[in-house]
């Protein structure tokens, strides 16, 4: 922790050519990075965030202790997801209405504990670890925990299209062309991140800047410092950035395929010993998907609450259309496959895999 204070504020050295651990790393070059370069952090999702966030049990007081084992006779249901805040969205919904934990209990768990997490990675570690039972992170680090073959199942896609934003330092760039020869930070390992990297194969520019690691928490400090020229971020920083007079660059929502999906996604070893968990966790997430939408004004209030946005960036970064009712809509299925394809084809994610064989068949 005394390590992370010291670091805030500042941003990460480029992202190394090699990711596995060595007595004495090599040396970075100053040429600029390029995509693969780049990005070969994705590789190790689940130990590459290590002297960053250890671990959710290191920055949330209500984190769950770990349980030696996870079977019908388990008296906390541990659950992770990715945020700076309580959760929100159909999880969040289902957490506030006492919907969860009620049908918790029929499961045979006496109760449920959240555990947050700054970064996909950094879940990722923990349900390896055994730490957290079922994760709620998204995209990109599910895909590629996946695909290193670590035997996770899909149970839902909670949001599709979900938009993320390359904000620029004011009085500094206003287009792609202008960010040649500066440095764009994003949180590694992220959606975000995997936009950014999407965008610089598609306007070939790759070459011709420098990516570096930041947290979302550090990005508005660090463009205000112009420690960076842009930064890619999340759909809800994105626009309270933009109201704060931040330009924006470019988002992926003019980009077929590059938004994100929001994902829950639990191990084949717990999904064993709770058979019927992965239905009655999808009938807890649909209700609350279909009850946060009929009483949208209500959820919007809870959310911005809860993040301490105002309610109309709220509003504007998270419209209800985003929202999915069932388990695997078809619209984010094949962004999902999208997303995969890319990850594979860049070598960012180590196999290929069918979405098919991923998923929870009963839910198909």
């Amino acid at each position: 922790m005394r390590k992370m204070r010291e670091m805030r504020g500042r941003i990460t050295k480029p992202i190394p050519y090699s990711l596995l651990p060595t007595p004495h790393p090599p040396k970075v070059s100053s040429a600029k990075l390029s995509t693969l370069v780049v990005c070969f952090l994705l590789l190790l999702t689940t130990a590459c965030s290590q002297g960053e966030t250890k671990s959710a049990n290191a920055i949330n007081a209500n984190s769950a202790s770990p349980v030696t084992a996870t079977n019908n006779t388990s008296t906390t249901l541990r659950v992770g997801y990715v945020g700076s805040s309580e959760p929100t969205g159909p999880l969040g919904w289902a957490k506030q209405k006492g919907i969860l934990e009620s049908e918790v209990q029929k499961l045979g768990f006496k109760n449920i504990t959240f555990a947050r997490f700054p970064n996909g990675p950094d879940l990722n570690e923990s349900l390896v670890a055994g730490q957290i039972d079922v994760g709620f992170l998204g995209d990109t680090p599910a895909i590629v925990l996946r695909a290193r073959g670590v035997n996770t199942r899909l149970l839902r896609i909670t949001q599709y299209n979900t938009t993320a934003w390359l904000v620029a330092k004011k009085n500094g760039p206003r287009t792609l062309a202008e960010l040649k020869g500066q440095k764009i930070a994003t949180q590694k390992g992220s959606y975000m991140h995997r936009y950014l990297l999407g965008l610089l194969d598609q306007t070939k520019m790759a070459k011709d800047v420098k990516v570096v690691h930041l947290m979302s928490t550090e990005a508005k400090s660090a463009l205000e410092r112009g420690d960076v020229a842009a930064y890619a971020t999340s759909s809800e920083l994105g626009v309270f950035l933009k109201s704060q007079g931040f330009p924006i660059i470019d988002s992926s929502a003019s980009h077929q395929g590059l938004s994100g999906t929001s994902l829950v996604v639990a191990t084949e070893e717990f999904l064993a010993k709770q058979p019927d968990f992965s239905k009655k966790l999808n009938a807890v997430l649909t209700e609350a998907a279909k009850d946060l939408k009929a009483n949208s004004q209500e959820y919007y209030q809870y959310h911005a609450k809860t993040t301490k946005y105002p309610i109309e960036i709220v509003k504007a970064s998270y419209p209800m259309t985003q929202v999915s009712e069932e388990p695997y809509p078809a619209e984010g299925l094949k962004l999902l496959e999208g997303t995969k394809k890319f990850l594979v084809s860049q070598g960012l994610a180590k196999s290929d895999f069918q979405l098919t064989d991923w998923v929870v068949k009963e839910q198909q």
